[in-house]
């Protein structure tokens, strides 16, 4: 578990290490600042919107995802749970490129590219330069 929740691919690249801190840095810290800050508290539309979608108790799945976009975008920043919180990121910028993508409301750019990016963050891992390195040993 712990190197599931730490883990990642042992780059021992020190520019591809660094790269990866960058990439973190950058897509953790414009998805939470953003996007992510604004929805806290969730908005009574952001709440429809989710309920809309055919979310259950919708308030709920609207903090779930302010939440992802926001604290969960700050742990992949510094790298803290990194994969995990990879995820919990890219299935939050899934459902919302559906909804545009399904409406035809919005451009869903912005959400496919950070999909993309901690799809990707993920996979891989928060690096050498990621706080789950003191906690993975």
């Amino acid at each position: 578990m712990k190197k599931f929740l730490f883990g990642g691919a042992d780059i021992k690249s020190g520019a591809a290490n660094f790269g990866i801190l960058v990439l973190r840095l950058y897509a953790g810290l414009m998805l939470a600042f953003s996007h992510g800050l604004g929805k806290l508290p969730p908005s009574e539309k952001f709440v429809n919107g989710v309920a809309e979608m055919g979310f259950p108790n919708a308030v709920i799945f609207a903090w779930a995802a302010a939440l992802s976009e926001f604290l969960c975008s700050l742990f992949v920043a510094v790298g803290l749970m990194t994969r995990i919180s990879a995820f919990f990121v890219s299935f939050t910028m899934a459902t919302a490129a559906y909804k545009h993508i399904s409406t035809g409301k919005g451009d869903p750019e912005s959400a496919l590219t950070y999909l993309a990016i901690f799809f990707a963050i993920m996979l891989i891992g928060g690096g050498k330069l990621a706080l789950d390195r003191r906690f993975s040993k």
